[in-house]
């Protein structure tokens, strides 16, 4: 068994998780949006709310898209850390980190809607099941292969910050015509 769960294996199935993950969230979202709209506007203030639904509202087809854009880096930053791992000349395991942890911080962003509006939103099933696990068990297997150290997760702060500042903004732009993560 640990043959099968070392580092190269755990990072080649980040990009699965992505995926099983968004889907969930892709098949769920705009149904979800149509039944719940409501229950959003009664447990949220009317400010917050518009900007939930504004940022929500979306076509099965708009969610796609945004989540093909963030396939692409999720799948450059692990082909990157595979590199790294062998010494390729697109070695790069800050990247890679970077986007783990938006992942997994990401984790707590479903959690914490389903707990406010106390349903099953989209996304928090596989949330639970496929990404804190994962997240937990690739962090802890960078660490103990000496693959990353705190500093690491030092360094990508500042870039994740960054990465949140942009999807904010670009949400609140009346031109975004549909979801990010």
């Amino acid at each position: 068994m640990e043959q099968w769960l070392n580092v190269q294996t755990l990072i080649w199935l980040f990009p699965i998780a992505f995926v099983l993950h968004d889907l969930e969230e892709i098949i769920m979202v705009e149904r979800w949006m149509d039944k719940n709209r409501h229950v959003i506007y009664d447990k949220l203030p009317k400010k917050i709310a518009d900007k939930v639904i504004k940022q929500l509202s979306m076509s099965t087809a708009q969610f796609s898209v945004a989540v093909f854009v963030i396939f692409i880096f999720v799948s450059s930053s692990t082909y990157m850390a595979s590199q790294y791992i062998n010494d390729g000349p697109l070695g790069n395991i800050y990247f890679f980190t970077i986007m783990l942890l938006i992942f997994f911080i990401h984790v707590f962003t479903h959690i914490g809607q389903s707990i406010i509006l106390r349903s099953i939103t989209p996304g928090v099933i596989t949330s639970i099941v496929i990404i804190f696990p994962y997240s937990i068990i690739m962090f802890n297997s960078l660490f103990k292969n000496q693959m990353i150290t705190w500093n690491t997760i030092y360094v990508s702060l500042p870039f994740i910050i960054g990465c949140f500042r942009i999807v904010c903004c670009f949400c609140k732009s009346p031109t975004a015509g549909f979801y990010t993560q």
